[in-house]
């Protein structure tokens, strides 16, 4: 059984923004030499996510209107997290919603996606570097 990690890193200037980060876990599948197997990819921090949805602008526009109606980031007040001197509990929730992780296939050496699947990585916190791993087992 192979085993494969990588880290991939972004810094996403605005508060929050969506990117389609499938060309860089088929390059780690590539990198990999797995042909059978599972792809796990996760976001390392607490303020960003990583799911899979189809890769269309106006979807990701409504996923930011609505996740800022769920958990609006002003007033920083209104949240007790706040209270720590941080303006980020709205980006907690966010990432609640929108979850960690994601685990595809891997099936003749692809990531097995259903019709229009492909992985993001959201951001609701942004300014600084953040990580995502990929972890890839198989054979």
């Amino acid at each position: 059984m192979k085993s494969y990690r990588k880290e991939l890193w972004f810094n996403i200037p605005a508060r929050r923004g969506f990117v389609n980060i499938t060309p860089q876990v088929e390059t780690c599948l590539r990198e990999s030499g797995v042909r059978e197997g599972i792809a796990l990819i996760n976001a390392m921090h607490i303020t960003a996510s990583v799911f899979i949805n189809d890769d269309e602008s106006g979807l990701h526009r409504d996923y930011d209107a609505w996740l800022e109606r769920l958990a609006p980031h002003e007033p920083v007040s209104g949240y007790l997290h706040n209270r720590t001197g941080e303006d980020n509990a709205d980006a907690h929730m966010k990432r609640q919603v929108m979850g960690r992780e994601v685990v595809v296939a891997i099936t003749e050496g692809r990531l097995d996606f259903g019709p229009w699947e492909q992985i993001f990585y959201g951001e609701f916190d942004g300014g600084r570097n953040k990580r995502v791993l990929v972890k890839i087992i198989g054979e």
